[in-house]
C-alpha cells in the first residue's frame, strides 16, 4: 500500500515535469519551420527631435517647439516628429549541437526581415486603441541578419499621425491626462534564405507627454 501511495504521489509530478519540457520545446517549434530563430540583441528608441540619442526607454514629446527663422526674427514653431526605434538582430540555431561538435550556421540561416508591427499597451490594463493608447500600426523595413554577427535596423516606433490623434492629441493641449505611460511590443517578421518564416517580438517602455523642448 505504501508503494502504491508513493506512485500516486510521484506520477503527477512526473506528468507536470513532462508538460514543462513539452511546453519549452513547443515555444521553439512555434517560431516556424526554419532551423534558425531570430533574436533581438537590443531594442532602443529615440525622440524625433533628437534622432541620434537612442536609449532603452523613450520619452515621446507630442509637440516640440522648433526655432524657425522668419526674416529678422526667430520664431518658436510647434512641430510634430515621428520617433525612431532601433533594433539589433542576431540569428541562433534551434539545434546548436554539442559543446564538442557545435552546429555551424550556414548562409541559408540568414534571416531577411521585411515588416514589423507596433502595439501599445498599459500596465493598468486600459488598452483601448484611440482612447487609452495610440493605434497599433504596421510598417515595412528590409534588413538581413547574417548567419553570424549582427545587423541593426531603424524604423518608426511612433508615427507623426499618432500625435494628432486621440489620446495623444489631448496631451499637446494639456487636456485630460498629462502623461500616458505605455509599453510598445514590436514584432518583426522575416524569412530565412530557404523561405521559412521567422518572427520575434521585443518590448520597450514609451512615455507620452508634452515635455520641455531642447534648446
Amino acid at each position: 500500500m505504501r508503494v502504491s501511495t508513493l506512485n500516486h504521489r510521484i506520477l503527477p509530478l512526473l506528468l507536470a515535469a513532462a508538460a514543462l519540457v513539452t511546453t519549452a520545446c513547443g515555444e521553439v517549434a512555434r517560431t516556424g519551420r526554419s532551423p534558425a530563430y531570430l533574436q533581438i540583441a537590443r531594442l532602443e528608441a529615440a525622440s524625433g527631435a533628437t534622432p541620434e540619442e537612442f536609449g532603452g526607454t523613450l520619452n515621446s514629446d507630442v509637440v516640440t517647439l522648433v526655432e524657425v527663422r522668419q526674416g529678422d526674427q526667430t520664431v518658436l514653431t510647434p512641430t510634430t516628429f515621428n520617433d525612431l526605434g532601433r533594433a539589433e538582430f542576431r540569428v541562433g540555431l534551434k539545434d546548436p549541437g554539442t559543446v564538442a561538435t557545435p552546429t555551424v550556421p550556414s548562409p541559408l540561416n540568414a534571416v531577411t526581415i521585411t515588416r514589423y508591427r507596433v502595439v501599445y499597451r498599459r500596465s493598468d490594463g486600459r488598452n483601448t486603441q484611440g482612447v487609452d493608447v495610440p493605434y497599433a500600426f504596421d510598417g515595412a523595413m528590409t534588413i538581413t541578419a547574417p548567419a553570424t554577427g549582427t545587423a541593426t535596423g531603424i524604423f518608426d516606433i511612433v508615427r507623426n499621425a499618432a500625435k494628432s490623434e486621440a489620446p495623444l492629441r489631448a496631451l499637446s493641449n494639456s487636456g485630460g491626462a498629462q502623461i500616458i505611460s505605455t509599453i510598445a511590443d514590436v514584432t518583426f517578421w522575416g524569412k530565412d534564405q530557404a523561405g521559412n518564416d521567422v518572427t520575434v517580438t521585443g518590448s520597450i517602455s514609451i512615455t507620452f507627454a508634452n515635455f520641455g523642448d531642447p534648446q
